[in-house]
C-alpha cells in the first residue's frame, strides 16, 4: 500500500496541468523534467519507494542547483541564450523550494554555530565542525557554498 502523495508532488502535477492548459512551455518543461527526476529518485533504489516531502524537496533543491551551475557555465561560455533558458527554469523551480535565507540570516547562524562550538580559537581546522551545525539549518533554503564562504570568512576572521 502507498503512502499518499506529498503536498508539493501533487502541487506540481496541479501545476503541469495548469502550465499545459496555459500553454507555458516553460513552465510545463520544467515541471516535467522534476516530476521525472522525482520519479528517478524513486525507483533509484532495490525497491520503489515514496519519497518524503523532504526528500521531493531534496530533488528540487538538486535540480535548481544544476540549473544555476548550467546557466554560470552557458554564461562563462559566451552562450547567453542557454544560460538564459536555465535563468528560466532556475525561476520555475524557485516556486517550489522553501524561502530562501538572507545573507543577514546566513551570517547570524554560522556566528552562533562558531560560538556554540568553540571553533573561533581552532580557526579553519573547525570548519567540518561549524559545517556540521550550520547545514541542517540551511539545507534547502541556502546554497551551500555560500554557506561554506561565510563560515571561512568569519574562522578567518576569528583567528586573526
Amino acid at each position: 500500500m502507498s503512502q499518499p502523495d506529498s503536498g508539493l508532488k501533487e502541487q506540481l502535477r496541479n501545476d503541469l496541468t495548469a502550465a499545459i492548459k496555459g500553454r507555458d512551455k516553460v513552465r510545463s518543461g520544467t515541471i516535467r523534467m522534476v516530476l521525472a527526476a522525482i520519479t528517478e529518485a524513486e525507483v533509484a533504489g532495490k525497491q520503489a519507494v515514496e519519497l518524503s516531502e523532504q526528500q521531493v524537496i531534496d530533488v528540487v533543491v538538486r535540480e535548481a542547483k544544476k540549473r544555476r551551475e548550467a546557466e554560470e557555465a552557458y554564461t562563462a561560455a559566451g552562450r547567453p541564450e542557454l544560460a538564459e533558458k536555465e535563468r528560466a527554469e532556475a525561476e520555475v523551480l524557485a516556486d517550489y523550494l522553501p524561502e530562501q535565507l538572507t545573507p543577514e540570516e546566513i551570517t547570524a547562524l554560522v556566528a552562533d554555530a562558531i560560538e556554540q562550538s568553540g571553533a573561533a580559537e581552532q580557526g579553519m581546522r573547525a570548519m567540518g565542525k561549524v559545517m556540521g551545525l550550520v547545514t541542517p539549518a540551511t539545507k534547502g533554503r541556502a546554497d551551500g557554498g555560500t554557506v561554506a564562504a561565510e563560515v571561512k570568512r568569519q574562522l578567518a576572521a576569528a583567528q586573526g
